[in-house]
């Protein structure tokens, strides 16, 4: 027998690019719309007027938290981050391996968060882990930085915000209060985004009723991969390699020439502005400098290029753009761009974890064969 005949099902496109396959209260992406909320709020808006803590009380708990409510859940999250000395003596053996930050995260989480499975938690024990997975996130993270700097880790401090503590706990000091700001923007804005890869990741794994820990272990190395968490730093790596404005053109051509793929342009859903890119552009501005006026004056050149090198696609600035540029404005170095993401979109796995497992099935796709079959085997 040398064929096989064709399936009568719908097949799926292509890297699943446009199918729904949940449902889901958590947000939603409207691509063509150009805009992205969280549980039906506008996520740019929110990410330029709230804090971190309200928005991860939102997507978590399902509102936007009240004076009182923030408080406490800044609090709660804020006890969170504070490491066992068992976990703190894991994170600084393996500080000193050549593991990525990622793996060390994954192998910490599996000590410090509830191992029993979802499947057997109430909906507010998984909540519980949930919250000590984010909360220990930065901790991690942060302490990683420091060892491989030469420094000591430093421990939680509880009176600043999670994403002034992060930046303290990773660059050594108290942030400048638009620094803190700058990056507290960031991970509202990234804090979640559809059913992307990592996030999928974690919804596939939690449906099997696994460990929280599990869940974002799965997460976590998805994200690590360079076409989803990684981008951000090969921006500014592409900033560096153009130097001045006037060789945007002819170093992008030489790129495409070559087949390889352009950071910090295009996306796999919008096709019309990414608000992300648009909001942390605006932040830029306001922190200015050098870098900012070129990543402009660059980003001004490239645009047209594309739009005559593709003109029957519609390709835009994406986040990756000005998350580099803002980040490093910040102090961050580079290797530190992807823990960064990582701080926000543990919030949006927790959310849709919660959501998987409350009413839950296991996911069970199929595939289409497309080998030969043989006779007799």
């Amino acid at each position: 027998m040398n064929a096989v005949a064709p399936l009568t099902d719908n097949i799926a496109p292509p890297g699943l690019k446009g199918l729904i396959v949940a449902d889901t209260e958590v947000g939603s992406v409207r691509g063509h719309e150009g805009w992205f909320h969280y549980r039906g709020r506008n996520a740019a808006s929110l990410a330029r007027d709230h804090s971190f803590e309200a928005v991860a009380h939102l997507l978590l708990g399902g509102d936007l938290p009240d004076g009182a409510a923030e408080e406490a859940f800044r609090a709660e999250l804020a006890a969170a981050r504070c490491l066992t000395p068992k976990a703190a003596d894991l994170v600084a053996a393996l500080a000193q391996t050549d593991l990525p930050p990622m793996p060390i995260l994954r192998g910490v989480l599996g000590v410090e968060v509830d191992p029993r499975p979802t499947l057997d938690l109430e909906q507010g024990e998984r909540r519980a882990a949930v919250m000590r997975a984010i909360g220990i996130t930065p901790t991690v993270l942060g302490a990683v930085s420091r060892i491989r700097s030469g420094a000591e880790p430093l421990d939680p401090d509880e009176s600043l915000s999670h994403s002034a503590d992060y930046l303290r706990m990773t660059l050594g000091e108290t942030p400048l209060p638009e620094h803190a700001r700058a990056v507290e923007t960031y991970l509202c804005l990234t804090a979640d985004h559809g059913f992307n890869a990592s996030t999928f990741t974690a919804r596939v794994i939690t449906s099997t009723g696994t460990d929280v820990a599990g869940a974002f272990g799965g997460a976590l190395a998805a994200l690590a991969g360079p076409l989803h968490g990684g981008a951000p730093g090969r921006v500014l790596d592409m900033l560096h390699a153009i130097g001045h404005p006037d060789n945007a053109v002819p170093w992008i051509a030489a790129e495409l020439d070559a087949g390889r793929k352009i950071m910090g342009f295009g996306h796999a859903v919008y096709r019309a502005a990414d608000p992300r890119s648009e909001t942390l552009k605006a932040v830029a501005i306001e922190l200015g400098g050098e870098m900012v006026e070129r990543a402009l004056d660059i980003e001004s050149r490239i645009l047209p290029y594309l739009a005559d090198w593709k003109p029957d696609a519609v390709i835009v600035t994406n986040v990756e753009y000005y998350a580099g540029v803002v980040l490093h404005l910040a102090g961050l170095p580079q290797e530190a761009f992807t823990p960064t993401f990582t701080t926000s979109r543990v919030v949006g796995w927790g959310a849709h974890l919660l959501e998987q497992a409350a009413n839950n099935k296991i996911m069970r796709p199929s595939a289409r064969y497309t080998g030969r079959l043989h006779n007799g085997d």
